[in-house]
């Protein structure tokens, strides 16, 4: 049985060409041809069942036969914010797999201890999308910009916020046990330290303006094995 071909195509509902990456995946790598069908996702929760109408060596037109919109495999708002690794290849495999298992926003942090203040999003939307199609995810996580630790908390003020860090100083609860507490607001945000972890002054700054101060369990974990525990534990928590 041939094997369905997924397409990143935004606003796919109102288009009828594949973007040009896409377009020449199509068409030179797998050779589709007018009347082959594939699959488009629009990144924003829905599928669509379509079919080629035209294949150009720089060209891939298409018409919907089926839309498919997706119901939502979790509730509220999931977002984590981490500080980049130091090698970006840590901080690329954290967020090829957070897409993978769902997410719906990934901010990068620039606090006292980070160790990369730095980031590409170009390429890490591509990774984005890679992992969006591999997984078959109806929605792609928003991806912003490296945002200032202060500006992070300024920004959020509801909604259910913590910070994980490894300091006895500050009395920090389990974060998997808080998020399976009943809330009336289903919107989560966890916020992930560098290598170092955050500042001592960092921590008590986000508990002062309301963000519940949280461990990941009883390992000491690496920051992109770290992102990853709170995305899981997130998903986990609403079964």
């Amino acid at each position: 049985m041939k094997e369905t071909r997924y397409f990143y195509v935004p606003g796919a509902s109102t288009g009828s060409e594949l973007p040009v990456e896409e377009a020449q995946h199509a068409v030179k790598v797998l050779r589709l041809k007018e009347g082959d069908e594939m699959m488009l996702m629009d990144g924003e929760g829905s599928f669509f069942q379509a079919r080629v109408t035209l294949a150009s060596a720089h060209h891939c037109l298409y018409e919907i036969v089926v839309p498919m919109p997706q119901l939502r495999q979790w509730k509220g708002h999931m977002h984590l914010a981490i500080a980049p690794t130091k090698m970006i290849d840590r901080t690329e495999w954290f967020v090829e797999k957070a897409t993978e298992m769902g997410i719906d926003e990934i901010t990068f942090i620039d606090c006292q201890f980070s160790e990369r203040r730095i980031i590409k999003i170009p390429r890490i939307e591509k990774i984005v999308v890679s992992a969006v199609k591999q997984s078959r995810k109806a929605w792609k996580p928003v991806v912003n910009e490296m945002t200032p630790f202060r500006k992070i908390l300024a920004a959020h003020t509801t909604g259910r916020r913590f910070i994980a860090h490894c300091y006895d100083e500050v009395e920090r609860v389990n974060l998997f046990d808080e998020l399976c507490k009943p809330a009336v607001d289903t919107d989560a945000l966890v916020l992930i330290g560098p290598e170092g972890d955050f500042s001592i002054d960092e921590v008590r700054q986000a508990v002062d303006a309301g963000f519940v101060s949280v461990d990941l369990g009883k390992s000491r974990l690496r920051t992109e094995t770290a992102g990853l525990a709170a995305v899981m534990m997130m998903h986990l928590s609403q079964q």
